[in-house]
């Protein structure tokens, strides 16, 4: 049987509440949304849920896991459920599109610093720059 959000809510301790099986509901299938996208794909099923209560929903699922948040410099933060494979992301510098892209290298953290000063690294985040092609073909 598939795992349900209600499941994974539950599995990562989690209360069941509507505004969090909203938002998840609202990233699937639907990558690298900001905060106020969100914010609209949830009122569209829960009208008079709070511009408060979607941040605190955000936060609390990427705490858990459940979210990734991407803040690509210059732009507003991104969730995406997409999480524990330590891909990375590719943005557009003219229109701000975002991308994923696999693991550059091997498994995570895909990339081995020239020095990791002590720590245990765990996970890389790189950001490729670039254009996307409806940028480039508009010159």
């Amino acid at each position: 049987m598939p795992v349900t959000d209600t499941d994974l809510l539950r599995e990562h301790g989690l209360r069941v509440t509507a505004p969090r099986l909203a938002v998840l509901d609202a990233l699937a299938g639907r990558a690298h949304l900001d905060a106020d996208a969100v914010l609209q794909e949830v009122r569209a099923t829960l009208p008079s849920v709070s511009v408060q209560a979607v941040y605190d929903v955000l936060h609390a699922l990427t705490d858990a896991g459940l979210l990734r948040r991407i803040e690509p410099a210059g732009h507003p933060a991104r969730y995406e459920r997409r999480t524990g494979d330590n891909h990375h992301h590719v943005v557009c510098r003219g229109c701000g599109t975002l991308d994923d892209v696999d693991c550059t290298v091997g498994h995570a953290p895909c990339l081995i610093p020239s020095s990791t000063s002590g720590f245990a690294v765990e996970s890389a985040e790189v950001t490729f720059w670039g254009l996307c092609p409806t940028c480039r073909s508009a010159g």
